[in-house]
């Protein structure tokens, strides 16, 4: 028999047995259900709910739960329907009908409540820790590639030069925007739904601030139907995680676009690359290629909670069930992200040849061609005019900019002298950007030293 099937006249059907279970999933909660469940007896006990004895039986019971579960040493069952029913029938076979004593004072709906706040807090400062390590990898790459220059892009074509260690730095800042956003949302996570029962609160004379101090919880709800109905902090998780792969799903395309034949700019190391059944030259980037895939898996779940959530009414609804799948399998998706870009940029191959050639090939000195018309005294909308031409003359003569004659500049402007190949060099585009912010050297170590400061300080 149900533990709740006393107003029931017949068996529920096998169908929605299986249908409305929810242990396949939330069983990854026992842990932090136990714990919670030792914080509300010891709660009770001090109040006075029930005798001492019990409590103390109670605790007892479920370290010795806890410790079997961390040995893999329990099984579940899909009858008793969700990992709350489970543990509390498995310390009903321990302990006897003391166990029955253990639910005095709350609900499922605020017990799962509970569990999930404890959850996501160990789960985001999980995340943040591989954020952490990513943002290393990016830094220690880009401090063996501060003299690296490689094409920049505006719409794919080559813009401007810049140093690798200046675009690698452009994801580190990204992900300390999502590391931010995270610790906002930990805010709102770190708080404690327990006495809220399940919608009203309780009679009994429970004491919600033992708990949630027993607990952790910087906070506790103000309202209890709030409590058992807010899933607004899965929300904001999922919405972050869902940047956070989208910032991994840009560096994925540059990856593989810089690991193609095409651009040859660096090498995967053949630990994050797998091979093809049938053509055995290849070497594939599929880690890269799987994370800008799983991207929009990770959005499909923040579109599906919002969704969820959007027409529910006050106070817990059977619906709610469905906030858990999508969150861990968001975790499941964005945390190995993580490792393994955090490997995969560490191991990489910068191959300087390819990169140096293919800045032989363009034109992404342009601008610094029309800037040094203008510190000359033409207008820029002039000078852009002026070098655009010249351009153009040297594609059809097969040159660049650094292999045209001074002769072939003068036809263009008389204002250029022959500093104008200093003002062309790579390196001179690179180092006048010397700006806050800019791809210039001295400008990008100055980005390192702010990078390092801010992983310092956690």
């Amino acid at each position: 028999m149900k533990l709740w099937g006393g107003r029931f006249t017949e068996s529920t059907n096998e169908l929605v047995e299986a249908y409305t279970a929810s242990i396949p999933f939330d069983q990854r909660l026992a842990e932090v259900d136990i714990r919670g469940s030792i914080a509300h007896a010891k709660m009770l006990g001090t109040c006075g709910i029930i005798p001492a004895a019990d409590a103390d039986l109670l605790v007892a019971g479920l370290a010795a739960l806890l410790d079997d579960v961390r040995q893999g040493k329990v099984s579940f069952s899909v009858e008793d329907e969700d990992i709350h029913m489970n543990l509390e029938r498995l310390l009903h076979e321990r302990i006897g009908p003391v166990a029955g004593k253990l639910h005095t004072g709350r609900s499922r709906n605020d017990q799962v409540a509970l569990d999930m706040h404890l959850y996501m807090k160990s789960a985001i400062v999980e995340v943040l820790e591989a954020i952490r390590g990513l943002q290393g990898a990016l830094v220690q790459t880009a401090e063996q590639h501060v003299d690296t220059v490689i094409p920049g892009y505006t719409h794919l074509q080559r813009a401007q030069p810049v140093l690798l260690a200046h675009h690698l730095l452009a994801y580190f800042w990204m992900l300390e925007r999502d590391a931010d956003r995270l610790k906002d949302a930990a805010r709102r996570t770190d708080m404690s739904p327990l006495g809220a029962g399940a919608l009203a609160g309780t009679t009994f004379p429970i004491d919600r601030v033992q708990v949630q101090t027993e607990l952790g919880f910087e906070k506790l709800y103000e309202n209890s139907l709030d409590a058992v109905s807010d899933r607004d902090y899965l929300v904001e998780f999922l919405a972050a995680a869902s940047l956070i792969m989208m910032h991994l799903s840009r560096l994925s395309e540059e990856l593989i676009l810089w690991s193609s034949e095409e651009f040859g700019f660096i090498e995967l190391a053949d630990a994050y690359c797998t091979g093809s059944s049938m053509m055995p030259q290849k070497k594939n980037p599929d880690v890269p290629e799987l994370v800008r895939g799983k991207t929009g898996r990770v959005y499909g779940h923040l579109m599906g909670l919002l969704t969820v959530l959007k027409g529910l009414p006050l106070a817990y609804n059977k619906d709610l069930q469905e906030d858990k799948e999508g969150v861990f399998d968001t975790l499941d998706t964005l945390l190995p992200a993580l490792w393994l870009f955090k490997g995969m940029v560490e191991t990489m191959k910068v191959r300087s040849d390819k990169i140096a050639a293919a800045l032989a090939r363009d034109f992404s000195n342009a601008t610094d061609a029309a800037d040094y018309l203008v510190r000359k005294g033409l207008p820029f909308r002039e000078a852009h005019a002026v070098i655009g031409k010249l351009v153009l003359y040297a594609l059809q003569q097969g040159k660049n900019l650094g292999e045209l004659t001074i002769q072939e500049y003068r036809k263009h402007s008389a204002l250029f002298e022959e500093d104008i190949y200093h003002a062309v060099q790579v390196e001179t585009v690179v180092n006048r950007r010397a700006i806050r912010g800019g791809t210039a050297k001295a400008a990008v170590l100055e980005q390192l030293a702010m990078a390092r400061a801010t992983l310092a300080n956690g």
